[in-house]
């Protein structure tokens, strides 16, 4: 089959290798339909991962059709339609049963990480009764894909994290998939003022399309002075959906009294926590991987059409072009690229 394969840093390549096999009773074959790139690739992809090893097939997210099931599997057969998570889960280990699922002691995020990924015409999912779902007809192919990772982790570890609530004011430091996952997954909370900040003016302007009430360029102006402008003592909850020590120090100036600053964005480097100004301020200060135990709640929502996803879709490649998809998305501004569809 064919395969994205990373070879280090900044080494990657589409290559043939071996069909995986069932190793396990739990373990089901998928035949991948639609896969797509992730920030967290990106990372890989640049050496921020060292325990990534060589030879390993990248991805973590899509969807595709049962191939092969393993004789311990119960609820998916040959032909059944299934989401992919990006979280594997064993659902017996202490952190499964605390609905930790991102912390299984056999699982947690290994696609694409310690075992091979989505990025391939098939792959072996572990513990398959606990890491699909079964695709409701009514959810287009292209939207179910961004429910594997970037729908739940933007919902979970940004908006549930930050315990946003019904007249809140909030402010999300990034505009990118994951900015976006939060700032439409924010209105189910009925938050008064969303405030979105990033340095790209289109995705500043997609962001007022899908409901943002102030944006921010951050290239153009102070940013702090500007969300305090509107905040005035300081927003309910700071997201920071980047990663990035810069997008960091804004969100620790910006939470008034009480407030909540949630970490989402993959941070490779330290940064500076202002412990002499936050000390006295009774913050909650969250981070997190998903656990995707939300993911059957979203899965719903969007079958009832709840939020419209397809504005975060703006490039499809082909696998053979995988490649290629990965410079686009590295250089996302200057493509007007925010989530890219990868067909099988």
């Amino acid at each position: 089959m064919k395969a994205l394969v990373f070879h280090g840093d900044h080494n990657i390549a589409l290559e043939d290798k071996p069909v995986p096999a069932i190793q396990k009773p739990t373990d089901v074959i998928v035949k991948m339909l639609k896969t797509t790139i992730c920030g967290t690739d990106l990372g890989i992809y640049k050496g921020k991962n060292p325990e990534v090893e060589d030879g390993r097939i990248l991805g973590h997210e899509g969807i595709g059709i049962v191939e092969e099931v393993g004789e311990g599997v119960r609820q998916y057969k040959k032909g059944d339609k299934v989401l992919i998570s990006c979280i594997t889960s064993c659902g017996s280990c202490e952190s499964c049963k605390k609905q930790l699922y991102a912390h299984c002691k056999d699982g947690g995020w290994i696609l694409g990480h310690l075992i091979d990924g989505t990025q391939a015409e098939y792959v072996r999912i572990p513990h398959a009764d606990n890491s699909l779902f079964k695709l409701p007809a009514a959810i287009d192919d292209e939207i179910a894909v961004l429910l594997s990772d970037i729908l739940p982790t933007g919902h979970e570890i940004g908006v549930q994290y930050g315990n946003v609530r019904p007249g809140d004011t909030i402010a999300i430091v990034g505009g990118g998939p994951i900015g976006m996952s939060v700032l439409l997954t924010a209105q189910f909370y009925s938050p008064s003022t969303i405030i979105v900040v990033d340095m790209d003016d289109n995705r500043l302007a997609l962001a007022k399309e899908m409901g943002a009430t102030h944006t921010i360029n951050s290239g153009q102006e102070n940013a702090v002075d500007a969300i305090l402008a509107i905040a005035g003592e300081g927003v309910d909850v700071a997201i920071e959906a980047v990663g990035l020590p810069q997008t960091w120090d804004i969100c620790q100036r910006i939470v008034r009294p009480g407030g909540h600053i949630a970490n989402v964005g993959v941070h490779g480097k330290k940064v500076d926590f202002e412990i002499q100004e936050l000390w006295i301020k009774n913050l909650t200060i969250t981070t997190g991987l998903v656990n995707t135990n939300t993911t059957p709640m979203l899965i719903k929502a969007v079958s009832a059409n709840r939020f419209d996803l397809s504005k975060l879709i703006t490039h499809r490649f082909g696998l053979d072009e995988v490649e290629k998809a990965y410079d686009v998305f590295l250089n996302a501004s200057r493509e007007k690229a925010m989530k890219i569809i990868v067909n099988n």
